[in-house]
This record gives structure tokens, sequence and C-alpha cells, in this order.
């Protein structure tokens, strides 16, 4: 079934076209990723297919009885309390706690931060009934545990959806095809058969190959060039029709030019960086309180060292960014110090785009007290992709992308040794974020990211600090993997525990103790047995249900359960192999 049928859509800002004769349809079960440069009109795009705005020429059609669901990038909610902005009911509350808010669910919508409006606009559309989804950055400001989330619920989605992300995990994992807008042109990938890949896998794919076949292209353009070129300085022939002709095809050849890049260069990040002594900065038992007496960190205590690549990883709430404010000097510790290096240059690319006034202009902001921009600052704009119209463009005009690539180009222009990285990756591009991995692999300072983008934690850190919800800290072996399947084991003890009595049984791992008797060796075995034989008939049953279900919500509900009923096999099948290592050692018969 179509659900949407775009054709010939095109879009322009002052004095700059973004795209023309774009068409997309979607239909039933289609995820298609929206990828591009920051401000080539993605976001103007969904705006287009969720009926928020109207093309300037082309047409879009939705299919009788739609249902679009739409997910601005700075989403509006109606003024009210969180719970009834989401819709109230059990749905709307379990949405708020998977995505981090419960704690606000009674907050006035009108006092929420922008990222906490964010999340609260996603879990109002994932608890509603839609054929379509349109969401625009989904993941910015939601923690590594609701991404994991949300990436589920989408998965098992079965309508239409078109997501504009950065977050390549994501992309991967959920999109069926790739939407590239580029230089104002549309380009849809799809991988070759149904075992080939991601739509984002299609997407590198087919961009490789274009560029490649458009250098190609160009090459025997110059050469064919080349040779009518001497063709005509040896002096054309009488003017016959064929010889004009060829004169004509000559001259266009020589006149033609190839296509520009969408960006001039690449984003050249290196702006030299400040000597920095063999003390970084230390954090020695720091506390900190709110105002309110809410207390986020309790005696945490670690050294930031020259060269250390450091991610700082914990759900929403645990004092992440209040310890990059702390480091920077942006907040006061309520017990505790922070000490910083006599040679310590602070750069923090905040994610709040603090520092930057919206009614001045790109060359104002980048020019600073001087008034006017000098040839270093323009040369300087060119670099970081803001060229011609957009050095004069006010910062309010900029696409989200473009303003947190401004906001980098202001800290990296005071040349820190220290770089704080709060949610960097929130808005930018897939080649500006590709970009700012490279520069980081070879900075000589110390940097520390808090990051909810698996591929930059990866990529860029070393070594990852957990903040545990309690106010402490603790070092992380194996990286983001490894801190997320601790998450995935607490969490199966949490529905172990929440399990009926019968279903408990023999749930928590045994310590067959010397001491048991073989009657109660027996006795345990027989009641381990029963335990798994209830969770496993249980797991089944949910995914006979599973199977069963249409309605995306019931999906999406159903698919949590069903995991939940693994873990506890899972944990009852460990009790079970306990009990009977220890029934073999008494040598007593399975």
């Amino acid at each position: 079934m179509i659900l949407i049928d775009a054709a010939g859509l095109a879009a322009s800002r002052p004095n700059r076209p973004l795209f023309a004769d774009l068409s997309l349809t979607l239909s039933d079960g289609d995820r298609v990723g929206v990828v591009g440069i920051n401000g080539c009109g993605k976001s103007t795009l969904l705006r287009m297919l969720a009926r928020e705005s109207t093309p300037e020429a082309g047409e879009v059609r939705w299919g009788r009885g739609v249902r679009v669901g739409f997910l601005a990038q700075q989403p509006l909610l109606p003024a009210g309390k969180v719970r009834d902005a989401v819709g109230g009911g059990w749905e709307g509350e379990a949405m708020l706690d998977r995505l981090g808010m419960a704690a606000l669910a009674d907050a006035a919508t009108t006092e929420l931060s922008g990222g906490q409006a964010k999340r609260v606009a996603l879990a109002r559309l994932l608890v509603g009934e839609h054929e379509v989804l349109i969401l625009d950055e989904p993941t910015n400001h939601l923690d590594l545990d609701a991404i994991r989330f949300l990436e589920d619920w989408l998965a098992a989605f079965r309508g239409g959806m078109l997501l504009v992300t950065h977050d390549r995990h994501v992309l991967d994992r959920v999109t069926t095809r790739v939407l590239e807008i580029d230089r104002g042109k549309a380009f849809v990938h799809v991988p070759a058969g149904r075992n080939s890949g991601s739509g984002y896998a299609a997407y590198l794919a087919g961009r490789a190959e274009r560029e490649e076949r458009a250098e190609v292209d160009e090459q025997v353009r110059r050469n064919l060039a080349a040779r009518e070129l001497a063709w005509l300085r040896r002096g054309a022939p009488a003017r016959t029709a064929k010889p004009k002709a060829r004169i004509a095809t000559a001259t266009a050849l020589v006149n033609t030019r190839a296509q520009a890049a969408a960006r001039s260069g690449d984003l050249a990040l290196s702006m030299g960086t400040q000597r920095l002594g063999s003390k970084g900065v230390e954090v020695r038992a720091v506390a900190f309180s709110w105002p309110d007496g809410s207390r986020v960190l309790d005696g945490v205590s670690v050294a930031f060292e020259p060269g250390d690549r450091i991610g700082i990883v914990g759900p929403n709430g645990v004092g992440k960014s209040t310890l990059l404010d702390l480091v920077a000097g942006r907040l006061v510790p309520t017990a505790g110090d922070v000490e910083r290096g006599a040679t310590v240059q602070i750069g923090y690319y905040d994610q709040l785009g603090r520092g930057l006034d919206l009614t001045k202009r790109v060359r104002e902001a980048v020019a600073g007290d001087k008034g006017e921009p000098s040839l270093a600052d323009v040369t300087l704009m060119r670099r970081f992709w803001f060229d011609g119209d957009a050095q004069f463009a006010p910062i309010g005009t900029l696409s989200g992308g473009e303003r947190r690539r401004l906001q980098l180009l202001l800290t990296l222009i005071e040349q820190p040794n220290v770089l704080l990285l709060d949610e960097p990756t929130n808005d930018l591009d897939l080649d500006t974020l590709r970009a700012l991995e490279d520069f980081l692999d070879d900075w000589p300072g110390i940097v520390i990211a808090v990051s909810h983008d698996r591929s930059f934690l990866d990529r860029v850190t070393e070594e990852l600090l957990a903040l545990d919800g309690s106010g402490g800290a603790e070092w992380v072996r194996g990286g983001v993997g490894a801190w997320l399947a601790a998450h995935q084991q607490t969490a199966a003890v949490q529905a172990v525990r929440s399990m009926p009595p019968v279903a408990k049984l023999g749930a928590t791992k045994a310590k067959a103790a010397p001491a048991m008797t073989p009657s109660t060796v027996r006795r345990k075995l027989g009641e381990a047995e029963r335990a798994l034989a209830t969770a496993s008939k249980r797991r089944d049953g949910l995914a006979a249900e599973l199977g069963d279900a249409l309605d995306h919500r019931e999906l999406a509900a159903l698919g949590e359960r069903v995991a939940a009923a693994q873990a506890a096999v899972d944990v009852a099948e460990e009790a079970w192999l306990a009990v009977a290592a220890e029934a073999e050692r008494l040598g007593l018969g399975l």
C-alpha cells in the first residue's frame, strides 16, 4: 500500500536553492533514512511530507486515511503536564519511563529544556497510532539504553518511516534504503539483495560509486576537450555544415566545467593548540548538589592527564554534563575540588549552543570584538564551509547542523588543549562527523566526551567512565559494548524479580553448598526443572502472541515481554545447570 507519493518537489532558502525535482514513494514496510550535508534541505523535506509546509513546486499525495506522526527537530508541546502531553494511561507512563522522563511526568511542558521536550515529543509520538512515522534526529538527547529501545521499537514498526539521523548504528540497524540529497538532487540507495546489508551500507557503496563515476566522466571530458581544442587551433576547415557542428561541440566541451563539489575542500579543523604541560585536570572527592538538594555526584575522584581520550556514559540525569561543567569551571563543587594545570586551556563544545547570539551574523560571531572579520577570519570561515552568502547569514536562520559547525569553529579558534565535548555528534551531518573523528585522532590534547553515539565513542575514546546514578563513577573495561552488556544483565535480573512467584523458583542462581544432602539436591533439582519449564512455557506463549500481533504498539510491548521472558529462561537454565552439577558430583542420576 502506498502511503505517501511525492513528485517534483522543490525548496529553497533566500539566495540558495535546496533541492529540485525530488520524488519519493513510501509504502508499507519502507524504512527510509534521509542523509545529506547540513543545510541541504533534509528537515525541509520532512516538513513537506508531514503536511507541515508547502513545497515551492511539485505535489505530495497521501493515502486515504493515512495517519502521519511527525517528530520535528525542535518540537512544540501543548501547555500542561508532561503526562497529559503524552496522552496519559499506562502506555504513556511506560514510554516516558523508557525514554528517561518518568521523574518529570508531573512537570509543566513549559519548564522543560529543549532536550527534555524532544524526549516527551518522542514518547507522545510512539504511543500514538500512525501508519507513517517521520522522525528528525530522534536519537538526540537520548541515553544509550533509550536509543537501544528506540532501535528495537522502530525495527518492529510495520508502517512506513522516514528518518533523519547522524547515528550510524541506527541507520545500519533500522533503514532498508537511503535517500541522499546532494547538490539539489536526490539519489536513492537500495541494497542489491535481501542479504546484502542495510540501507546505510547501500548508501556508502552508492555514493562511492557515483563519485568514482563522476571522476571517470570528467577525465573523459577533459581528454576529448583537449583533442577538440587541438583541432580548433590547427584551423577549422571550410564553413560547411559538418565542421560548424563540430566547432559548436568542441566549444561546448572546452567551456564545460565539472559540477562543483558540495563543499569547498575538506573540513580543516586543525588550528594549532597551546602547549599542555605535564598536569591536566584533577577532580578530587567532588560532590555536587542542585539548589533543591538533589545530589548527582558524590565523592568522585578522577585525573585527566595529557593524551587521555575519555568517554563519559550513563543514563540521562546522572550528572554527565554536570561533571563537564565542573571541569570547565562553570559550576563550583558542593564538596571537594577541581584543580587545573597551569597550562590548561579549556575548549567547551556543549550541546546547548551557549554563547551563540542568534541575532548576529556568522561573520560577526567569528570576528568577535574586532567588529569586522580579518582576512584570516574569512579564510577560516571558508575552511569550515561557510562560503559567500553563508558568512552573512543570521545565526538564527542556520540549520541545526550549521549552528553546531559554527559552534565548533568558535571552540577551536581559541586553540584549547583540553576539549570538553558534550553530545558533539548532535545535528552534525555524516561528513562533518567523520572529519571531527579524523581530527581527534591526531589532536595532541585531552579529550573528554559525553556522547550517546556508539560509533563515535568506539572511534574516539580509549577509556570509559560510567556514572552509576547514585553519585559514584567507575571505569569500564571493554568499551561501550561491555557497558551496554552489563545493563542488559541488570535488566534480566530485574525481569526475574518481577516474575510471578512460581516462575521465580530456581531463577536465582543456586550456590551448591557442600553441606547439601542428596535428598536436598534432588528436591532443588526438581524445583529448578519446574522453574525452567514454566519460564520456557511463558516465553513460548509470548512468542506465539508476537507472531499474531498486528498493531505496532502491541508488537513493541510484546517484544519487550519476550525479551524479559527469554532473560528469565536464561537465568533459570543457569540455576538448573548449577544444581545438576552438584547432583553429578554426588553421583545422583539425572
